[in-house]
């Protein structure tokens, strides 16, 4: 059975982990609030709503993965998250795992030349 992107989506707590991760790379990096990581999920891909992303900000805020605070941006109050003091050490204990079992999944495929084309 071939599965569609669409069907892929459909199974959104494949990409949950991955999502967190990102959230958590952007937020050490800088603030990230909510429309501007929505925007930047659609880049790569991810399409989530309102109603999906800030739930998961929260929980990462009371795991002590984030802090939020207000701050006005653009004429506009926004609730900025940056990465605590603990966020980074998570983040790169995540990427660890993440480099191991990417390893393990594509150590059979074949190698890529040039962007998106298997060979």
């Amino acid at each position: 059975m071939h599965l569609t992107e669409e069907k892929y989506w459909d199974e959104r707590d494949l990409y949950s982990g991955l999502i967190r991760l990102h959230i958590l790379h952007h937020a050490e990096e800088e603030g990230v609030f909510g429309l501007g990581i929505i925007e930047e999920l659609a880049r790569h891909g991810y399409k989530l709503s309102p109603g999906t992303l800030y739930p998961l900000l929260r929980s990462m805020e009371k795991k002590g993965l984030l802090r939020s605070h207000e701050k006005l941006k653009g004429g506009k109050i926004r609730r900025m998250y940056r990465s605590t003091a603990r966020g980074p050490h998570a983040l790169s204990m995540a990427k660890e795992k993440v480099y191991e079992l990417f390893g393990v999944l594509f150590e059979n495929w074949p190698k890529r030349r040039g962007r998106g084309k298997r060979i």
